[in-house]
């Protein structure tokens, strides 16, 4: 009887270390940093693909606004455009022909020079040979002034309706909704056939991998861990048992708060705790809202 007394006795200190061995060093709840998607133009939603659940890539087309106007609108700026853009004058072609007769009374300047030289040719012709180059040397520079006062002017009034074809340009690719990122679409906030305004939420998506768990830790416990620790996870199995992930701490809060009102005992919630955030690795399944324990090292 007194070795079954000793026995009995071993069991229970034994279940009882067991028992506090257990317990975490901090509790928590998984969340994860959900994405509003809004739409940048107004119009009318052609298509929307978001629906909630579905897993999404970065990328993807989800949405496509009505471009009917803006197209409209930008041909019609590029015609005007191009109807303007025919008042530019030809500087070449018309200063083309001052060359041509520079050149001829050159050439002819340089005959008559030796011809007046060998006394074969009066010099008052020659006279009248460079003057007509002088005047013939100013009429093109004249031209070429009033030819790029013109081109400018022109080019003046392209430019404004180049930076209106830009904007009409960046306005199409925006009624293009592309998804910014990995994830699962939380809520859909819009339907494909409604009308929508610029900055309307069209769904929220979140990234699932890694997903965030945001766990508390009390004072006591704080030295144990800083950033960049590796740290265990426990969740709950279906069996019954405990699953062990790894997880990464990635921030720890500077200021003590009261625990919060997920824990209803009237002692935890009056106890000051540490919030801190930790990286899991999800593989399907992890889900938001799931509690979870965890252990450091």
């Amino acid at each position: 009887m007194k070795n079954a007394f000793l026995f009995i006795t071993l069991l229970g200190l034994l279940a009882s270390c067991a028992g506090n061995g257990d317990k975490a060093d901090a509790y928590g709840n998984f969340e994860a940093d959900e994405l509003t998607v809004s739409a940048e133009s107004s119009g009318k939603l052609i298509a929307f693909t978001a629906e909630e659940g579905a897993l999404l890539k970065a990328g993807d087309l989800i949405a496509i606004i009505d471009t009917t106007q803006l197209y409209l609108r930008k041909k019609q700026v590029e015609a005007t455009i191009a109807a303007v853009s025919k008042k530019l004058p030809n500087e070449a072609a018309q200063l083309a022909v001052y060359t041509e007769r520079i050149d001829k009374l050159n050439s002819e300047i340089i005959r008559l020079t030796a011809l007046v030289k060998a006394n074969a040719a009066p010099s008052k012709q020659l006279d009248d040979l460079q003057a007509e180059l002088a005047v013939t040397t100013k009429q093109k520079e004249a031209t070429a002034s009033m030819l790029s006062t013109q081109t400018q002017g022109t080019l003046a009034e392209i430019e404004p309706m180049r930076f209106q074809r830009m904007q009409l340009e960046d306005q199409l690719q925006k009624s293009y909704v592309h998804n910014p990122i990995d994830g699962v679409v939380l809520t859909t906030l819009a339907k494909a056939g409604e009308l929508t305004m610029q900055g309307k939420a069209l769904y929220k998506i979140a990234s699932l991998n890694p997903l965030v768990l945001k766990a508390y830790v009390s004072e006591d416990m704080l030295g144990q861990v800083k950033i960049g620790n590796k740290v265990r996870v426990m969740t709950d199995s279906p069996d019954g048992t405990m699953k062990e992930s790894e997880g990464t701490v990635t921030w720890i809060s500077s200021e003590a708060e009261f625990t919060p009102k997920i824990i209803q005992t009237r002692d935890e919630r009056t106890t000051l705790v540490y919030a801190m955030k930790i990286d899991v690795e999800n593989d399907g399944s992890l889900k938001i809202g799931m509690p979870a324990e965890v252990e450091f090292d």
